[in-house]
């Protein structure tokens, strides 16, 4: 990818660094350019895990999936077990025929090679242009050197090496209680484009030193996606590559055993890595390709929670609406057609909307006395706040999570295989 798209101008709404992210017993991790992208920027990250690993994953339902989807998702059924992992930028590998499959089969049977394991616990992912095969000899050639440089401390880097256009390394880290004792979660992503559910081009990879059985955290990573990934849209295209991967060493304190996903002591783990990935996730956003505002859309007094989700996408996916946003227009004429269009019942005549708080529309109409001033200052802000009232006698709710669109994202995308 061309250096011009993630190296001149970090996207405005990013966070002001890379957060400080402690060691994982049982993880190393390594970064460095191996010649995929066209630049000399870093473009691979392998990860060690430690022998006892257990693995839960959630991938996209793209039915054109990449190559490495398919290996991970058949690893998975393998019994949940991982050894490492490796990633590369620069490169999908994505529709590539036998040759794709075949790039990842000798990538992974190398690191297996490297980790002294069998190529089922190896798990993979890659992200750039589709329809390009992989040139997975420069992989295999810079493994032994990726091997020598293992270390427990490397999520920046590991964090940049799957960077394409995006302008910002991503991290997340929390600390949550199992039995009393601390296990340690952290989390590193990557996306900026072609970003929506399911899930949302996005890869994620999150480490915690707990001992957890494979189908505990399969339960638990599915219900955090639901919150964070699923909740989330740049541009309403889905990639063929989105991939999210959840590993527990087992290394850390030595807590109590879990044995099922509904055991109360894991209330506060459950709570913490779904605050982590709804970090990750966000973060994704306000990476949007062109991104300049950060949006909140929050649906409620729908028929179901289902319902208002179809809404709120409704309202985030909207091309007009998102223009608006990013014109600074408090045209709310816009999200009045976006609910419409959903599909989902609604009560014209007892709809609310609200705008940063300050109620434009409700009743059938605008709000009598309407004051545009304040709406069009919170417009001006880096953070939008979009809240409708479907106005059912139903209680559905649900927020999601978008950005504004901007003539910057035609600028990344117009010349993405530069």
């Amino acid at each position: 990818m061309s250096p011009k798209h993630n190296e001149e101008k970090i996207s405005p709404l990013a966070p002001e660094s890379f957060p400080p992210m402690p060691d994982i017993a049982g993880v190393a991790l390594a970064a460095g350019a191996c010649g995929l992208k066209k630049s000399s920027d870093s473009d691979l990250m392998v990860v060690e895990l430690a022998p006892d690993t257990t693995a839960a994953g959630v991938f996209t339902r793209s039915l054109t999936a990449s190559a490495p989807v398919q290996w991970s998702r058949k690893a998975l059924r393998g019994g949940g077990q991982a050894r490492g992992l490796i990633v590369n930028s620069g490169g999908a590998n994505v529709f590539t025929g036998a040759k794709g499959m075949q790039a990842v089969e000798r990538t992974v049977e190398a690191v297996a090679d490297q980790f002294f394991c069998c190529p089922s616990k190896i798990f993979a992912a890659s992200t750039g242009v589709i329809g390009e095969p992989l040139a997975f000899d420069k992989i295999i050639g810079a493994l032994p050197g990726l091997k020598a440089d293992l270390a427990p401390g490397a999520w920046q880097a590991a964090a940049k090496a799957m960077m394409t256009t995006d302008t910002f390394p991503k991290g997340a880290t929390r600390t949550a209680d199992i039995g009393g004792l601390d296990v340690n979660l952290n989390g590193i992503a990557k996306g900026s484009g072609m970003i929506a559910p399911d899930m949302a081009t996005m890869l994620a990879f999150v480490f915690t030193d707990a001992a957890l059985p494979a189908d505990v955290l399969q339960t638990l990573l599915a219900e955090a996606v639901e919150k964070s990934f699923h909740r989330i849209t740049v541009d309403s295209d889905t990639s063929t590559s989105d991939t999210v991967l959840l590993f527990a060493t087992g290394s850390g304190a030595d807590h109590r055993p879990v044995t099922g996903a509904e055991d109360g002591g894991l209330d506060d783990f459950r709570a913490k890595l779904a605050g982590l990935m709804v970090d990750l996730a966000q973060q994704v956003v306000r990476d949007g390709e062109g991104a300049t505002k950060f949006i909140t859309v929050t649906v409620g007094g729908a028929e179901t929670d289902h319902a208002a989700k179809r809404i709120a996408f409704s309202i985030a996916n909207s091309p007009l609406v998102k223009t608006a946003v990013a014109g600074e227009d408090a045209n709310w004429g816009r999200i009045v057609m976006a609910v419409g269009k959903a599909g989902e019942t609604i009560d014209p005549e007892r709809l609310e909307i609200a705008i940063g708080g300050v109620p434009v529309a409700k009743a059938g109409g605008a709000v009598p006395g309407y004051d545009e001033a304040p709406v069009a200052e919170h417009m001006k802000g880096q953070e939008v706040n979009i809240s409708v009232n479907a106005g059912t006698s139903g209680g559905g709710q649900a927020t999601v999570w978008t950005c504004d669109l901007t003539h910057g994202y035609i600028d990344i995308n117009a010349d993405y295989r530069s």
